[in-house]
């Protein structure tokens, strides 16, 4: 199924949630709002905007039917009208949780991200466990820089639905994009100095590029020797070069910098293993 049609599956379900104290419909009024979301789900927005019109002009002015009137303009891409009915929805019934999604969605398509935002954050006030104001919400955080937010939306998205694809690949993205934002930080208030330098030596590692990697770790321990963890990380990768005397040296800077470090006496002792070779 492409996005698009995922999308509209979602809000097809939004226009079949009806909160549990709505105010019913009369029987004749009930049938036409039915025939409307059948036509919504349908396709035919010509059809399911007839039908919800007719309800509303019959005394049917109910938050649910301004909600899926909403829905036919999103579809429609006629999103100032579909604001117009959501907000309608919402005064209606400020707990129903449907529009405020929707609402979202509506204002976000017309830029408006700071007020979209606020909806869906309300939203998720209402219902936390809705993955469409989730996955809203993560998009406005990623067309905002915000990589931090993005990775809270995508981490709840992945705890939601493990084995959904898009969430594992925006989870991805957006650490990425949080560690690029912090090396960029870093390289602006660090610019050459400890942290900095040992942040490029995690991301070389990372990157397979282990010589770039030692190199940095030494500037970051040269620009601060009292600095935990930067030996301990050259260690690592001298033990996976197999140079057992770089390594036990680099293991003991790190315990004479942090005695009570469990990191460098497990690796210590792996190291002892290594040198021992097999029984």
């Amino acid at each position: 199924m492409s996005r698009g049609r995922t999308i509209l599956a979602a809000t097809i379900v939004l226009a079949l949630t009806i909160p549990a104290a709505a105010q019913d419909l009369p029987a004749e009024l009930q049938a036409t709002f039915d025939e409307g979301v059948r036509a919504l789900r349908a396709g035919k927005l010509d059809e399911a905007e007839s039908a919800f019109l007719a309800v509303i002009a019959k005394g049917g002015k109910v938050a649910y039917v301004h909600n899926n009137m909403g829905i036919v303009y999103q579809e429609r891409g006629e999103h100032a009208k579909a604001v117009a009915e959501l907000r309608e929805a919402i005064r209606l019934d400020p707990g129903y949780t449907a529009p405020r999604i929707l609402l979202g969605a509506s204002l976000l398509a017309l830029g408006r991200v700071s007020e979209a935002r606020t909806e869906l954050e309300r939203a998720l006030k209402l219902a936390p466990r809705e993955p469409l104001a989730r996955l809203q919400l993560a998009k406005i955080c990623e067309r905002t820089s915000d990589w931090a937010g993005a990775v809270e939306q995508y981490r709840v998205l992945r705890e939601l639905k493990p084995d959904e694809p898009e969430y594992v690949y925006g989870l991805g993205q957006a650490y990425l994009r949080l560690s690029e934002w912090s090396l960029k930080q870093l390289s602006t208030l660090d610019a050459g100095q400890a942290r900095f330098q040992q942040a490029m030596g995690h991301n070389y590692r990372v990157q397979g590029k282990a010589d770039l990697a030692l190199q940095a770790f030494e500037r970051a321990a040269q620009a601060d020797p009292t600095l935990p963890e930067v030996h301990l990380a050259m260690a690592q990768i001298h033990i996976e070069q197999k140079r057992w005397a770089d390594a036990r040296r680099e293991i003991e800077r790190e315990l004479r910098l942090v005695p009570e470090s469990a990191g460098a006496r497990a690796l210590h002792e792996r190291l002892q293993a290594l040198e021992a070779g097999p029984p």
